[in-house]
């Protein structure tokens, strides 16, 4: 069951705009071309999505409502993720430091742990429990069953990020040219770590 289309088209519309957004998802994804091209960054995008999935379900199951009830759980997730990020963070701003002829190590390019990065990423990140929260059940119909609307609206909003991301990584690819060149690459690895490190610090002390 999905729900009626006078609810469905303004969600895919905020679907959209909130997906467009950047964050830290976006900064995850730059780094992975520039580090194996958009192949490797489509698995980051999976995992991603693989997240965003989870927090769905969670909400379906009621367990997006603990957490952001419980702020203790609210906050060890919180700086398990901000952690999470700058972990990441440091490891782009390490690479940018490597010798330029020098090929990233094989297991940054190992498609496995590009699929990881994404899920831990946004697994470990609550925002997108708070947005799943706040926003998807405006567009549930409750005289109707709830759950598979919630599920609906879910695989919807994960289905936007998938085309969303990968449109986006595509972009980045093919001017990887340029930015593979020495200077800019290191540039950007700097660039993209220093984000990376800034959006775990305000998600660490971000306040509900």
């Amino acid at each position: 069951m999905i729900p009626p289309l006078d609810l469905l088209l303004p969600f895919l519309i905020g679907s959209v705009l909130v997906t467009m957004i950047p964050g830290a998802d976006m900064a995850l994804i730059t780094r992975q071309v520039l580090v194996g091209g958009a192949g490797l960054a489509q698995r980051t995008i999976f995992g991603n999505l693989t997240g965003v999935l989870v927090h769905g379900i969670a909400l379906a199951a009621g367990l997006s409502a603990l957490l952001v009830a419980s702020a203790t759980a609210y906050t060890a997730v919180k700086l398990a993720g901000a952690a999470y990020l700058v972990y990441l963070g440091v490891q782009a701003l390490l690479a940018s430091r490597r010798p330029h002829a020098e090929a990233p190590p094989a297991a940054l390019a190992a498609p496995r742990r590009a699929y990881l990065q994404g899920l831990i990423s946004t697994v470990l990140n609550p925002k997108p429990a708070l947005f799943f929260l706040t926003f998807v059940p405006q567009f549930v119909d409750r005289d109707s069953a709830v759950l598979p609307q919630t599920l609906t609206l879910a695989s919807i909003h994960v289905v936007v990020g998938l085309i969303w991301l990968s449109i986006y990584a595509r972009l980045v690819d093919r001017a990887r040219g340029m930015l593979a060149a020495p200077r800019v690459k290191a540039w950007l690895e700097r660039t993209t770590g220093a984000v990376l490190i800034a959006l775990g610090l305000r998600v660490a002390v971000e306040r509900r």
